[in-house]
């Protein structure tokens, strides 16, 4: 593995996140993100990866997570480059097992493979951050396929984004099995042409149904944003069910 890996650098203007973010946020996390906020509360109440230890991959100050989820789990740790955002972070009223680390798993090839071994019992949640950050290799889809395919993992990040308008009632989460991004498209948006950026994470969890959300972020911007997971992976030296079974 290579170990020519620089640290996490602080950053307040990224690609993910920054100052831009935090007042957006400040501005529309009441109103305009509302509906959206509500989406991944579902998802992440609806997440139980059986982990004790939580890593969470560039949560920024956490706007989306709902409050107390941080205290479901013994031992969370954060990767997040944007010092404001640690210190929002750190101040959440469920943050008293929050610590940080200045791991830069997203910026080499074998980043998630270290992540991996940093933290071999956690549970991991990328928040919204691949997608806005290129993977460094290939795609974030076959990254994540070699390096996380062991760990219970789980991921809502943007597919694309657009200032097209979508249909009404878009915001609600729809599980779609559709393989192409086109068609996926119209079940949001209706025909024809739209102008969009493709953030290169469609079906980032492979061949199965996936679940997605439209986010009005501004007035005049949408993305689609999808959930992925991989809950099943069985936690480190745990029996199968089927030597569970056996087992009694």
């Amino acid at each position: 593995m290579n170990s020519d890996c620089p640290p996490l650098a602080d950053h307040l203007l990224a690609p993910s996140g920054g100052l831009v973010y935090h007042l957006r946020a400040l501005r529309h996390r009441h109103g305009l993100w509302a509906p959206f906020q509500r989406v991944v509360a579902d998802w992440l109440a609806g997440w139980q990866p059986g982990r004790r230890e939580l890593v969470i991959v560039g949560p920024s100050a956490g706007y989306a997570l709902p409050a107390g989820f941080l205290r479901r789990f013994e031992r969370v740790t954060a990767l997040e480059p944007d010092p404001l955002a640690r210190w929002l972070l750190a101040h959440r009223p469920d943050a008293g097992r929050l610590g940080f680390s200045r791991l830069n798993c997203l910026a080499t090839p074998d980043g998630l493979a270290r992540l991996a071994a940093a933290h071999p019992e956690a549970a991991i949640l990328f928040s919204n951050v691949l997608g806005q950050l290129a993977a460094p290799a290939e795609d974030w889809r076959r990254l994540i396929a070699r390096h996380l395919s062991g760990h219970a993992w789980a991921s809502y990040h943007d597919v694309i984004s657009t200032t097209a308008p979508p249909k009404p009632g878009s915001e609600q989460a729809l599980t779609i099995d559709d393989q192409s991004l086109e068609t996926t498209l119209a079940h949001f948006w209706p025909g024809g042409t739209i102008e969009l950026t493709d953030h290169e994470t469609f079906r980032l969890a492979g061949d199965r149904p996936h679940r997605y959300t439209v986010w009005q972020i501004t007035r005049q911007r949408w993305h689609l944003v999808e959930w992925a997971d991989n809950s099943g992976a069985q936690p480190p030296h745990a029996p199968s069910p089927d030597q569970a079974q056996t087992s009694t």
